[in-house]
């Protein structure tokens, strides 16, 4: 049995304070090592906390949906910051001491860290993940694609261009890994294409409320691409919920398939660490003869999957008061 495993640092942030973050977030992965984990997996924009710089009254939560933001008049006296201000000087380059600590971390403790940030970028900044790996290195970089344009937070931002691939140096040998970013799961596009370009992790820092449905989606994204995927979310009350499956929906036993539950760990609400294990030798053996994944797919069929029209009823307006516009994001 080859035994690869992830924790799950469901914390609480510091808020933006980048130096309590990155204090807390060391402590964690020293935790997480000396709990045998090969990878610790951050939530979603752990060196600001999901915060921006300015907020306003009443979305002190700010990654749940507008139909829970305060009603506007709760606000009509507070002035709001302009858009381009919202992550004012929070955003840091790829050789930050903030990341350039982490990537001594990793090193130092011989383990991966898929650590996020508030990226530094031309115009406006990214939400993005860098994979560091046990030597330090960055072996992978990925931005979010499928930003949630109704928020004023995320939609200031830019979005990413392209889904990527590695190849991780483990202790279990060479792993093929790949990373999405919470609303990006919500999208099947997102890891089938992580799939088709050969991952076989997918790791997803989240920063959201979750419930039964929206955690259903990850089950269905490792199960249909047979690939195993491990998500971690923010701690908190309606939150937390960092959870892992793997593919292996049918094993067969004595030439006999029969269904089995493929959640490997899920937590509650409260911080701490989960440890999320995989066999990688039965997914591997598993991916050999299923029948989900790339074997019966038919491409040329799917033809409309990359049309940029939208229709009713699914016409959306962004935050910025404009119909959204895919083709210019």
């Amino acid at each position: 049995m080859n035994q690869l495993t992830v924790a799950l640092l469901q914390l609480t942030s510091g808020g933006n304070d980048q130096d309590a973050n990155k204090a807390k977030g060391e402590l964690f992965c020293r935790r997480a090592q000396a709990m045998g984990a090969d990878i610790a997996l951050f939530p979603e924009l752990w060196n600001v906390g999901y915060t921006p710089a300015h907020t306003w009254q009443g979305t002190d939560e700010l990654w749940r949906g507008p139909e829970l933001w305060p009603p506007e008049e709760a606000n009509a006296n507070v002035v709001q910051p302009q858009s381009e201000d919202l992550w004012a000087d929070q955003a840091i380059g790829r050789d930050d001491p903030f990341i350039l600590h982490f990537r001594d971390l990793a090193r130092e403790l011989g383990m991966a860290i898929a650590l996020t940030y508030l990226e530094k970028w031309n115009g406006a900044p990214r939400d993005t993940v860098s994979l560091l790996d046990r030597h330090g290195e960055i072996v992978l970089t990925y931005a979010k694609i499928h930003l949630c344009e109704w928020s004023p937070v995320e939609a200031t931002l830019t979005p990413g261009d392209d889904f990527s691939v590695c190849t991780l140096d483990t202790a279990q040998g060479p792993l093929k890994v790949g990373a999405m970013i919470c609303y990006d799961r919500g999208f099947p596009e997102s890891a089938r294409i992580l799939m088709l370009k050969g991952a076989e992790l997918i790791l997803v820092p989240n920063a959201s409320d979750l419930d039964p449905l929206h955690l259903a989606q990850f089950r269905v994204r490792a199960y249909e691409n047979l690939v195993a995927v491990a998500m971690a979310n923010y701690a908190g009350p309606g939150a937390g919920h960092s959870v892992a499956y793997d593919p292996i929906g049918f094993p067969v036993h004595g030439g006999k398939a029969s269904w089995r539950d493929t959640l490997v760990v899920e937590a509650g609400e409260r911080e701490g660490i989960s440890l999320a294990s995989f066999d990688l030798d039965a997914i591997r053996a598993y991916r050999t003869y299923e029948t989900e994944g790339n074997a019966f797919r038919k491409p040329h069929r799917y033809g409309l999957l990359t049309s940029p029209d939208v229709a009713e009823p699914f016409v959306r307006v962004s935050a910025t008061g404009e119909p959204f516009n895919r083709t210019k994001r």
